[in-house]
């Protein structure tokens, strides 16, 4: 795990084929963790370690579809 990087987000295949969530998950983010990328959307590396962990992308996607998954004990 790189230095800083606290969390992974996983991101279902079901997501890559519907456009309006790809964009919603784009918009919903306060710190650009979701860009576009060929043929839906992409998680921006750099970005990661911003994540709030406010589960906006979460309730956006339903259905278990984006994971933000902790990469430390609690």
């Amino acid at each position: 795990m790189p230095d800083g990087l606290f969390i992974r987000v996983d991101i279902a295949e079901s997501v890559q084929g519907d456009p309006e969530l790809v964009q919603r998950l784009i918009e919903v983010c306060p710190v650009d963790i979701f860009d576009r990328a060929e043929g839906g959307v992409a998680t921006v590396a750099e970005n990661l370690d911003e994540c709030t962990l406010c589960d906006l992308c979460i309730q956006a996607a339903g259905d278990d579809r984006v994971r933000v998954v902790k990469l430390y004990a609690e």
